[in-house]
């Protein structure tokens, strides 16, 4: 099955037609160079490799945000396969849907010199026809957003063009009535993530203005949320349970949490985790009962109804 990905083409939409009537996309050179044969096969290896060199070329730069930006660099130029579908908005309202259809080629001198080459299908979406779950995970922060989890949805606008709605794939999901309402759920805690108890006492990293730390990209999928406490001592994962089954949650974040400490954190930086349920959960309190750095919260949905 294709995957699918929203690649942003400069900063506001500053590259997109020169994109689109070149077609490619691209990133910026960032002082990479060209890399031609530079890309191994897995990600963890290209920033073992480059995170080093990109915190000692720039000082004051996080691990976190060198981290941020090999990780993109490889996605776009080794971990988009032939044949995979991008989404690249164009500044409207609308994306316009692409086939990467080549390797890796840098064109020095030029915008975006990191390039992929891409057909553009003759295909646009309008934010209005996307789920809404869709068009938050498209709208969100970020150069590269993986939005395969909409496989479903975006293979029904490669084939009919028309209206689409989700049909959860993920063989882990147990609830898919909980799984839509905590894709809404965790936009909503990104906007209002100050008011929450964890926003307290930890920030959403943030890079430019941003908020980075929403799908957070890892070498297992992506975070749903990756903070930082207010004295930048600790990082936090925060993971929904989106109607997962419990052993398949508790064993993501411990994953997650796992790449944030060896990939991410600085010298002295600990690394805890949050599980955010609908629903208490017997069986992830036993299991957290011998991970103290992981804590569970349920969060309450409450509504009401105003006279027109």
């Amino acid at each position: 099955m294709k995957s699918f990905y929203r690649v942003r083409l400069g900063q506001n939409f500053a590259h997109t037609e020169v994109c689109f009537s070149g077609n490619f996309i691209g990133l910026n050179d960032d002082g990479f160079g060209d890399l031609t044969g530079e890309f191994p096969e897995d990600w963890r290896s290209f920033n073992a490799k480059w995170v080093p060199l990109v915190v000692a070329r720039e000082p004051g730069k996080s691990r976190i945000s060198a981290g941020l930006a090999c990780g993109t660099l490889w996605t776009v130029a080794k971990g988009l396969h032939l044949g995979d579908v991008v989404l690249s908005p164009d500044g409207t309202g609308a994306y316009r849907l692409g086939e990467i259809t080549g390797e890796y080629s840098y064109a020095r001198g030029e915008v975006l010199p990191h390039r992929r080459p891409v057909k553009w299908l003759g295909i646009e979406i309008n934010r209005e026809s996307m789920s809404e779950a869709l068009r938050n995970s498209a709208g969100s922060p970020g150069t590269v957003r993986s939005l395969t989890k909409f496989a479903d949805e975006l293979q029904r606008v490669l084939a009919t063009v028309a209206g689409p709605t989700i049909v959860v794939s993920d063989p882990t999901v147990e609830d898919p009535t909980e799984f839509a309402m905590e894709l809404h759920l965790q936009e909503f805690l990104v906007k209002n993530w100050a008011s929450t108890e964890l926003g307290r006492a930890y920030d959403i990293f943030e890079e430019d203005g941003e908020k980075v730390g929403a799908q957070y990209p890892t070498d297992t999928g992506p975070l749903d949320i990756l903070a930082i406490r207010k004295d930048k001592k600790e990082l936090l994962v925060v993971e929904l349970k989106k109607g997962r089954a419990s052993d398949a949650v508790v064993g993501q974040i411990l994953r997650y949490m796992g790449f944030v400490a060896e990939e991410l954190a600085e010298e002295g930086q600990t690394v805890r985790g949050a599980i955010v349920a609908l629903e208490d959960d017997q069986r992830i309190r036993r299991a957290l009962a011998v991970s103290p750095n992981v804590s569970f919260y349920r969060y309450q949905v409450s509504f009401k109804l105003v006279r027109a």
